[in-house]
């Protein structure tokens, strides 16, 4: 299936000198995306001890092996995967960029985030752009080439791939295969590799059990503010120490959080945040999967809008201390664009919070989604009002 990076990353190595620096979750495809960008590229993995041998001995070394003393055609491409684990990673890119951005292109990619380390400063500001991969969505299995603008045109989807793509998670390999015994299976072994690997390598933590039955009650809250003491009793380790995990798991892309906005708002909450989990496949309420599913596809748009340089764009939640609440709220260059408020079943009835917090906050867009409503063929966007709307016709609007 065709990645709408695809497009995007094939034009970012065609017009800017910048290295493109790709992250995402483990198994989202972010290998097969960059080498498929050039099948002819020179792929280097850190945890591949011989390329991590020839990643040591510096930018000289690796420029041998890409052949950049040899006369080619076109640029050829270099693709560094987990080189983040080596502790002078930003030392070496910065020397390779310097010397040899004129002659080769350069892609960066892990299953970390790599602006988790920016610690005393960029070393690498100005040498590099950030891309954010994603599980599909549905607008990426309709349309994977994105239209030059915010918006896209509304497209219809078959029950039977939305079906799919709600069931597996919308990460390739049980995306593509939509077997739930292969999908059980690798569920499994995902699960094993950041728990048994990923933490590891990427912290000191060592009470992965207790770590693991924290993740299980994330899973459980899905959609809810988080309540760090009882998180603690459950788990029996301190507030701080469940702050600092919920942390480590949000950079390895785990699940994301979603703070409260409060700007214009009497009485709202100003620090406990909602969590959602970037693979919903695992959440068993349906309610609060229908949730979170809408929440990877607006947190998918907000950084693909963001990364794509149309603005400054960020996801929220509106609720006050009324409990007047509102699922979420996406900014445009820090002022209120959209809101939106999600339905499991049909509805008939716009909810009062809906229509409160859009006038309190002056959004230009109010938009009550329905899960269970049948697809129509209209652009959600052009309401200014309030208004009941399809998820599928919603989705296919986003990128």
């Amino acid at each position: 299936m065709k990645r709408s990076y695809e497009y995007t990353l094939t034009e970012h190595l065609k017009q800017n000198r910048q290295m493109v620096f790709l992250t995402g979750p483990r198994q989202v495809g972010k290998t097969t995306l960059c080498v498929g960008l050039d099948p002819g590229c020179t792929y280097l993995n850190w945890d591949n001890q011989d390329d991590r041998a020839r990643i040591v001995e510096g930018p000289s070394r690796i420029a041998e092996v890409v052949g950049l003393s040899t006369l080619h055609k076109d640029k050829p491409t270099v693709v560094f995967d987990e080189i983040h684990k080596y502790s002078k990673w930003k030392e070496f890119l910065k020397g390779f960029f310097d010397t040899y951005s004129n002659r080769v292109k350069i892609v960066v990619t892990g299953s970390s985030r790599l602006d988790v380390y920016k610690k005393g400063g960029d070393s690498l500001m100005g040498r590099y752009f950030l891309y954010r991969l994603h599980p599909f969505s549905v607008r990426e299995i309709l349309a994977p080439k994105i239209e030059e603008q915010e918006i896209q045109t509304p497209i219809a989807i078959r029950k039977d791939d939305l079906n799919d793509l709600f069931m597996y998670g919308g990460f390739p390999e049980p995306q593509i295969k939509s077997n739930k015994r292969f999908f059980n299976r690798w569920k499994k072994l995902r699960h094993q590799q950041l728990f048994q690997e990923d933490i590891r390598d990427f912290s000191r933590i060592q009470e992965i059990q207790q770590m693991e039955l924290l993740s299980q009650l994330i899973q459980q809250q899905v959609g809810q503010l988080i309540n760090y003491t009882a998180l603690s009793k459950k788990v029996r380790v301190s507030v701080d120490t469940i702050r600092r995990w919920i942390i480590v798991l949000n950079s390895l892309y785990y699940c994301f959080t979603i703070q409260p906005w409060n700007k214009n708002i009497p009485r709202s909450l100003l620090k406990q945040p909602k969590l959602y989990l970037w693979d919903w496949s695992v959440i068993q309420d349906i309610g609060a999967k229908t949730e979170n599913f809408v929440a990877s596809h607006l947190k998918k748009a907000v950084n693909w809008w963001t990364d794509n340089g149309y603005g400054n764009y960020n996801l929220y939640f509106l609720r006050d201390k009324e409990k007047r609440e509102v699922d979420f709220l996406v900014t445009r260059d820090e002022q209120p664009w959209f809101l939106v408020e999600v339905k499991s079943g049909k509805t008939s009835r716009i909810s009062r919070q809906l229509i409160y917090f859009k006038k309190l906050i002056n959004a230009e867009h109010a938009f009550q989604l329905s899960y269970a409503m049948e697809y129509v063929d209209q652009d959600c966007f052009s309401n200014d009002q309030p208004v009941i709307v399809p998820v599928t016709t919603f989705l296919s609007q986003l990128v």
